[in-house]
C-alpha cells in the first residue's frame, strides 16, 4: 500500500473526499479542514493500494490538484490491521504488478539533477575497476560495481525515451557523458602518477587478464546481458523493487568497461581502448533500448488492464 497525502483548495474537498470515500481499494481517510499553511487549504490523507493510485492520481490531476493544491506518496512499510488487508483484497491483482507512473517519473526526474556524490562515487567505481583491470581480480570488478551509481540515470534515459519526454532525456544523456568522462579523466590521472612511481606499466593492460579479458572484448553476449540488464532494471523502478543488487548487474557491464577506458588512455593501448569503449558503447545502448521497450511493453498492458476493468 502507498500513503497520499494531499493539500486541497476549500472549494474542492467535498469533491475529493466523495471520490476517495466511494473508493473501496482506500483506507484510514482522514480530513483536517484548514490544517494546511503552504499551499493553504485541507489536509487530506488516506492508504491507498498500488493498484489503484494510478486511477486515483489521473483524477486529481483532471481536478487540477497537481496545480492549485499539494500530492505526496510515500511508500507504506507495515499495515497489519484487518482493516489493511480487507481494503487489499478488494484491489484485483498483485500490489507489485501495479505501476505508478507518476512515481517512476518522479524519481526519473530525481536522478538527473546531479549531485557531487553522483561524480564522486563514479570516479571512485572507475578507479576501482582499473584497478581491477590490472590485477585481473574478479573480486574488485564486483567490487566496482556495488560503488556504481549509473543505474538510475540509465532508467531515467529510458523513462525519458518511452515518455517522449526530451527534458529528461537530455538531462540524463548529459549526465551520463559527463559522469563517465569525469570518472575516466581522474582516473587517467591516478594512472599516470602510478605508472610514474612504477606501479603499472603497458603489460597490465596487454597482458594475459583471463578473469577481466571480456571487459575490453564485446561479443554477442555483451548485447544479450545489456538486455537482460535493461529489463531487470526497468522493472525493478515501475515494480518498486529497486535494489543494490539490480544496480550491480547494470554495473558489471558499463564501470568495469570505463577504468578499462582509462587505463588504456594513460598506458597508451589503442587496440584495448577501442574494445573497452565499443563494450561501455554497446551496454549503454543494449540496456537504455531494453529498457524503453520494456516501459512500452508495461505501459500496453497496464492501459489493456484498465481498459478491461473500465468495461
Amino acid at each position: 500500500m502507498m500513503t497520499l497525502r494531499l493539500i486541497v483548495p476549500p472549494d474542492r474537498t467535498g469533491r475529493v473526499i466523495a471520490r476517495l470515500a466511494d473508493d473501496e481499494r482506500l483506507t484510514d481517510l482522514v480530513v483536517l479542514p484548514g490544517a494546511a499553511v503552504r499551499p493553504r487549504g485541507d489536509l487530506v490523507q488516506c492508504e491507498v493500494t498500488r493498484e489503484a493510485v494510478s486511477d486515483v492520481l489521473g483524477w486529481l490531476r483532471d481536478q487540477d490538484l497537481y496545480e492549485d493544491g499539494s500530492v505526496v506518496l510515500s511508500e507504506v512499510v507495515s499495515a497489519p490491521s484487518a482493516n489493511a488487508r480487507a481494503t487489499e483484497a478488494a484491489a484485483p491483482g498483485a500490489p507489485d504488478d501495479a505501476i505508478v507512473w507518476d512515481s517512476v517519473l518522479d524519481s526519473a526526474y530525481g536522478e538527473v539533477r546531479g549531485s557531487w556524490s553522483l561524480y564522486a562515487f563514479l570516479t571512485l567505481a572507475t578507479a576501482i575497476a582499473a584497478v581491477a583491470v590490472v590485477t585481473d581480480s574478479s573480486i574488485l570488478v564486483v567490487g566496482a560495481m556495488v560503488v556504481g551509481p549509473e543505474f538510475g540515470l540509465v532508467a531515467a534515459l529510458a523513462v525519458g525515451l518511452a515518455g517522449r519526454r526530451l527534458g529528461l532525456v537530455r538531462g540524463a544523456a548529459l549526465l551520463l557523458l559527463k559522469g563517465f568522462g569525469l570518472a575516466i579523466a581522474a582516473t587517467v590521472v591516478l594512472v599516470l602518477l602510478a605508472r610514474l612511481v612504477g606501479w603499472v606499466d603497458l603489460s597490465d593492460v596487454t597482458g594475459p587478464r583471463p578473469l577481466t579479458g571480456f571487459i575490453w572484448r564485446p561479443d554477442k553476449w555483451s548485447a544479450v546481458v545489456a538486455v537482460l540488464a535493461g529489463c531487470a532494471g526497468v522493472l525493478s523502478q515501475t515494480a518498486g523493487r529497486s535494489s543494490a543488487p539490480v544496480g550491480v548487474f547494470i554495473s558489471v557491464t558499463t564501470v568495469p568497461a570505463a577504468g578499462d577506458i582509462a587505463l588504456s588512455l594513460a598506458l597508451g593501448a589503442p587496440g584495448h581502448l577501442l574494445g573497452a569503449a565499443a563494450q561501455l558503447g554497446i551496454n549503454l545502448l543494449g540496456i537504455t533500448v531494453a529498457g524503453v521497450a520494456t516501459l512500452l511493453v508495461q505501459r500496453a498492458l497496464w492501459k489493456t488492464r484498465r481498459r478491461s476493468r473500465a468495461a
